[in-house]
């Protein structure tokens, strides 16, 4: 029986990361994180739940990595603490990763392999065969993989662009290759279902940022993300015809770049590049500066030119800012405010909304159904994507021919088992989402993001108290200190009152009680906490803090 095991990106944007298994050898289909939502205070990032890769190393034989982008590669260095097998990826999506490896101290340890598209791995009872695919990220592939049971295609995260400025357009006549010979089940990129017709072409953004460009007086400033490199070289191009210096500013751009001139991905003409402490050594016609934050992060440059904390580059009111990524789901406040704020020093903005200046990396319906045309599978699987966006790839996959029956909906932790005689969907193993917060690996729960949310609605009010142990006589307090969630100054007789409600409890529990501080505690707790909602509708943590001297 061969297997297939989403533990993440099946019913959510990242997390993606996919076992492939037979009963005598697996390997693992990219290992990606989530940025936290909302309701998840303090959390940096999260990963899927690597609880059955744990269970099931001995089986692993390496891991395959389809692109750079940190919901396909971010929760690798959590994987590697649990199995150490040979990674294999292209030139640039290894260079990131070496990168990232060499930031957590765990490059030394890694064995990394460099693969080409058209280029065959064999893994125990698989062989692998990858396939470019365009995406926003350079250096994207999918893959052909041969299995006992029959070809299995994984698109990876793709579009299907005819033309291409990097030479990167995605393999269609591989595609079709394995439509030839026969496709046992195809897994495909839902991200984008949702968008009728085909993506628009990297040339047509191309010459909607020269259009904007030609004719400002000002600097041009432009966000994007760090692995686009086809974007950043024709962001190089358009400041080489109208005669401006590049300053590439922000450190994940930085890194990106120089992995990118060093592969040859992206070409900057000579004296062009100039390091950002120049800035101020040419006008301001002569500047245009790529850099990071398009996605409103606060530590992340443009977050800083908005705030005026920036150290080398203070906005001006000729200044033109151009966003050209999309608005990831989630990340729409945190940018409406850079851009308030950019406007508000004098900058003209320029983003998604108001300017075709992004062209996404995710596959339109129409490029979909060509994918299923191409590859002609027996069996379809939509991957990568929320539950609607997995949903709508299934009716648009029975739309072009597939047999409803043949359409495998899944979710993560589901497992689709594929015999000598059908495909269908198995049982569940176990998975889920890890919380990391600083280097905390999934100790923050259910109960810690409850108390973080209680603490940030309506504070923590704290009882400091010494009680003599013999007499039970309050020696010291009862002193009480709030945070978040009255000012002491203004509080009037609110925190005074909760002095005498403390006295009360204390007087009614007798120094002869068993463990009376422990029920001294208990009852300040359930009594201020009556008393606070009852007086002003709140209700802080109560802390008691109480020493027996």
């Amino acid at each position: 029986m061969m297997r297939i095991i989403p533990l993440g990106g099946l019913g959510e944007i990242g997390l993606n990361m996919m076992v492939f298994e037979s009963d005598g050898s697996s390997f693992i289909v990219d290992a990606g994180l989530m940025f936290p939502e909302d309701y998840m205070l303090g959390v940096d990032f999260v990963i899927p739940d690597m609880s059955y890769i744990k269970a099931n190393k001995s089986k692993i034989l390496g891991i395959v990595l389809t692109h750079a982008h940190e919901d396909h590669i971010g929760a690798l260095p959590y994987l590697l603490e649990i199995v150490n097998v040979p990674i294999f990826g292209t030139p640039f999506t290894l260079g990131v990763v070496r990168h990232k490896l060499e930031e957590q101290g765990l490059l030394q340890s890694a064995a990394l392999h460099e693969i080409s598209p058209r280029e065959k791995l064999k893994l125990g009872d698989f062989e692998l065969e990858f396939i470019r695919v365009s995406h926003s990220a350079a250096d994207g592939v999918g893959m052909a993989i041969k299995t006992p049971f029959g070809l299995v295609v994984h698109t990876g995260d793709f579009k299907i662009s005819h033309s291409s400025i990097n030479g990167m357009a995605t393999d269609v006549s591989k595609f079709a290759q394995c439509g030839e010979e026969g496709v046992l089940a195809l897994l495909s990129d839902s991200t984008n279902v949702e968008k009728e017709g085909y993506t628009i072409s990297e040339q047509e953004v191309g010459e909607t940022l020269i259009r904007i460009a030609t004719g400002r007086k000002g600097r041009i400033i432009i966000g994007l993300f760090a692995s686009s490199i086809t974007r950043i070289q024709q962001v190089v191009d358009i400041a080489a015809k109208l005669n401006r210096k590049i300053i590439f500013n922000g450190r994940s751009i930085e890194t990106s770049v120089n992995i990118a001139k060093n592969l040859g991905y992206i070409r900057v003409p000579a004296g062009m590049e100039i390091d950002i402490d120049q800035v101020n050594e040419f006008a301001d016609d002569e500047i245009v500066i790529v850099t990071t934050g398009s996605q409103g992060e606060p530590m992340a440059a443009l977050a800083r030119m908005s705030s005026g904390s920036h150290k080398q580059i203070k906005i001006k009111k000729e200044d033109t800012v151009i966003f050209s990524s999309k608005f990831i789901p989630g990340n729409e406040k945190a940018i409406a405010k850079i851009i308030n704020d950019l406007y508000r020093r004098g900058a003209d903005v320029i983003y998604e909304k108001i300017s075709a200046i992004h062209v996404s990396g995710h596959a339109f319906q129409e490029e979909l159904k060509l994918m299923i045309n191409l590859t002609r599978p027996q069996y379809f699987i939509p991957i990568h994507g929320e539950y609607r966006h997995l949903i709508l790839h299934t009716r648009l996959a029975e739309q072009v021919g597939i047999a409803k029956e043949n359409v495998l909906l899944t979710e993560n932790g589901q497992v689709i088992e594929f015999d000598e005689n059908r495909g269908s969907v198995g049982d569940s193993v176990i998975t889920g989402r890890v919380l990391i917060d600083g280097k905390g690996v999934g100790d923050v729960g259910r109960s810690v993001l409850k108390e973080r949310r209680d603490l940030s609605e309506d504070g923590i009010v704290v009882v400091n108290m010494a009680i003599d142990e013999e007499t039970g006589i309050v020696v010291y307090g009862p002193e009480i200190v709030s945070r978040g969630f009255v000012f002491e100054t203004e509080s009037g007789h609110l925190l005074e009152d909760a002095k005498g409600i403390i006295l009360e409890v204390i007087e009614e529990v007798g120094p002869e009680v068993p463990g009376r501080v422990d029920k001294i505690r208990s009852k300040i707790q359930v009594a201020l906490r009556k008393h606070f909602s009852f007086t002003i509708r709140r209700r802080p943590i109560i802390l008691p803090l109480i020493l027996e001297i």
